[in-house]
């Protein structure tokens, strides 16, 4: 049976191609692929990738090459019919039960697209002629250059009445279909049809093979509403499942690793031409499932960039809601929030393309969005209303349809409120410190004066037990109690945490930070950054301390770069104590010392400088990933005091600060 390419096209647009591969080949992420062990041959050094941005896999072991269909194809034996049945179930795409009509629909859509594509020809020259004067001075004020013009197919409809409707029924277009394209309006008292869209700067809208399907038409008078008029619902255009310019933003997305949304076509525009090429809008519709499936496969974590004025934050609010049940294991998104009210087009007015990409590398996670939502106003002044916060959140995140991600967002969510209610009632900031508890901070801080080095990594690592409980609770019985601590303090720290993270499955939180020793939070502050208390009010600065130790965490690493750069300091500590214990030998060897423990000693020592050897490569290609995943950003600097948006909205416009060259990794 013949499908459509439209129906391949929807079960492509839901399910990545990882995702498929995933469920028979064991991938891990490798940049912007994944790569895994070849299902075609054996092999024990991963030769076969994964592209999702490009929407396929090769295997460079056997030569094979292909798309989900293709996948099932080679590695079950099917046929194609059989393929495209199944992926279908699994993406939720109903197939068509007699092919000759979807046959004929496929032809009555590309007959829509052909009337668009005339419409959007129209457009363009009625821009160019005398009667497109005022829409041109519009153009002009908004800065789009006539390459963009071009490049963009901008147009205008003049304000007769049926000027497009003439034009076309000139061509030979009957007006059923352009009725069918939503180009005219055919009112229900038998008067005669009129165009849809008059007096209006025109921006087509095309599909991801580029078609015009749509029109957006931005009003040039104030008299005329709505301000935005879209196309309505056609065969060709569904509001719900497109992009707009999400065939210009796919490859740019797949290669710098990361694609922008913003809310209006015009700002994307505006983006676009200032050099952002990786950027989509939506169409005036609230986040659905197709959209949020179809921005995965630009990238793993896209940026909604909204205006940050209230309106901003409660529309970020609402595609939290949208979002959360979707979320799955390495795919997330990220939020910035404009200063000062501005809109793209304004920001980049003002400051050209770096203000727009510093903008967005100071995103903030949907798990920071949603957890300052929960806090910001949340009153903890009684252990009921500790429990009805801990309930919201434990409720919120229950809707995490995918378990491990909803574990991790359990854990993080679970530290932060111990610390949070220790904070409301009588930690080091936020109330009144014992004698004791003072004396064991004073010790605390002049540890860290020594400047250590390795107090400097013990300090690194206990923040990322923190950021990334999943690390601690996966590396804890293996790799971190093998590891001897300088200052006590950071010893128990470690305990305290992991009690937190394995009894997550356990009793409120409400109760647990009660039995917590003192000290634990203020390690905690000194290693991570916890809120302050400012005018009576709770500033949630979360991490900021390991942000500035650590700054590539400003612009969202992935996994698999996390815990890789976890185990490498869990390496570099574990060396030292190695290189210590090793000394102490040679230090106490007496002359009568046999060959053979000499030979033992010196083999420990040989294979010492091994394990440095291969610390040092791995250093050095981390601090390759890093620069990798800041330059993907577009930005050869960062913000040195970085803080979530939530922090700096209190503080007002004038906490913009200037950007400043930072070391991604200590010592590189």
């Amino acid at each position: 049976m013949r499908y459509a390419p439209n129906i391949l096209d929807e079960i492509r647009a839901r399910l990545s191609v990882s995702e498929v591969v995933g469920r028979r080949v064991k991938l891990r992420r490798q940049g912007r692929e994944f790569a895994g062990l070849s299902p075609f041959n054996p092999e024990k050094t991963p030769s076969f990738f994964v592209n999702d941005q490009k929407g396929f896999y090769h295997c460079f072991s056997s030569g094979k090459h292909g798309d989900i269909f293709r996948f099932l194809m080679e590695t079950e034996g099917l046929q194609f019919g059989e393929a495209v049945e199944r992926l279908a179930a699994d993406a939720g795409v109903a197939l068509p039960k007699a092919d000759y009509r979807e046959v004929q629909r496929e032809k009555e859509r590309a007959s829509l697209a052909e009337i668009c594509e005339m419409a959007a020809v129209y457009f363009q020259d009625c821009l160019k002629l005398s009667i497109g004067q005022a829409a041109r001075a519009y153009v002009d004020k908004r800065g789009l250059s006539r390459i963009t013009v071009a490049e963009f197919r901008i147009g205008y409809a003049p304000g007769e009445r049926d000027g497009l409707k003439r034009a076309l029924l000139a061509k030979g277009v009957d007006e059923q279909g352009m009725i069918d394209c939503g180009l005219i309006i055919k009112p229900d008292d038998g008067r005669p049809t009129y165009d849809r869209f008059r007096n209006r700067l025109m921006i087509p809208i095309q599909d991801e093979r580029g078609r015009v399907v749509a029109f957006g038409g931005r009003a040039l008078s104030p008299d005329d509403q709505p301000k935005y008029l879209n196309s309505p619902e056609t065969e060709l255009f569904h509001k719900g499942s497109m992009l707009f310019n999400g065939h210009r933003a796919r490859a740019d997305a797949y290669e710098s690793g990361s694609v922008t949304v913003v809310e209006g076509y015009l700002d994307a525009i505006a983006v676009y031409q200032a050099g952002v090429k990786s950027v989509v809008a939506t169409l005036g519709t609230a986040f659905t499932e197709d959209q949020i499936a179809r921005l995965w496969k630009f990238a793993a974590e896209p940026t909604i960039c909204f205006d940050g004025d209230k309106a901003g934050i409660k529309a970020a609010h609402r595609a939290v809601d949208r979002i959360l049940p979707l979320l799955k294991s390495g795919y997330s998104f990220n939020f910035a929030f404009l200063p000062d009210g501005k809109d793209p087009d304004e920001l980049i007015a003002a400051g050209g393309k770096d203000a727009f990409v510093r903008e967005m590398a100071r995103a903030v996670p949907l798990a920071e969005v949603m957890w300052d939502r929960e806090t910001r106003d949340a009153s903890l002044d009684t252990p009921e209303r500790k429990a009805a916060l801990e309930k919201r959140l434990e409720d919120l995140t229950g809707e995490i349809k995918d378990p491990r991600v909803q574990r991790i967002y359990r854990l993080r969510y679970r530290m932060r409120l111990s610390n949070l209610f220790w904070e409301s009632e009588r930690g080091p900031r936020g109330g009144k410190a014992s004698a004791t508890q003072s004396r064991q901070y004073e010790a605390l801080l002049r540890d860290y004066k020594q400047h250590s080095p390795r107090l400097a990594i013990e300090r690194i690592l206990l923040g990322l037990t923190v950021e990334y409980p999943e690390a601690l609770e996966k590396y804890y019985e293996d790799l971190l109690e093998r590891v001897v601590f300088l200052p006590e303090a950071h010893r128990k720290f470690l305990s305290e945490l992991y009690r937190i993270v394995i009894d997550a499955d356990g009793g409120p939180v409400a109760n647990i930070y009660d039995e917590i020793d003192p000290g634990y939070y203020m390690v905690y502050d000194e290693v991570y950054g916890i809120g302050r208390v400012k005018d009576g009010r709770f500033s949630y600065n979360w991490g900021h301390k390991l942000r500035e130790r650590v700054p590539v965490l400003v612009f969202k690493p992935p996994g698999d770069f996390v815990e890789d750069y976890f185990v490498h300091h869990v390496d570099w500590l574990l060396l030292g104590q190695i290189e210590a214990e090793l000394e102490q030998e040679f230090a106490h060897v007496s002359n009568d010392l046999t060959e053979q423990e000499l030979q033992r000693l010196l083999s420990v020592k040989r294979e010492l400088m091994v394990r440095r050897e291969e610390y040092t490569r791995r250093d050095t290609e981390l601090a390759d990933r890093a620069r990798g995943i800041r330059q993907s950003y577009g930005l050869d600097a960062v913000v040195r005091d970085w803080k979530p948006f939530f922090e700096i909205y209190r503080e007002g416009p004038e906490r913009l600060a200037k950007p400043a060259e930072m070391q991604l990794l200590p010592g590189n």
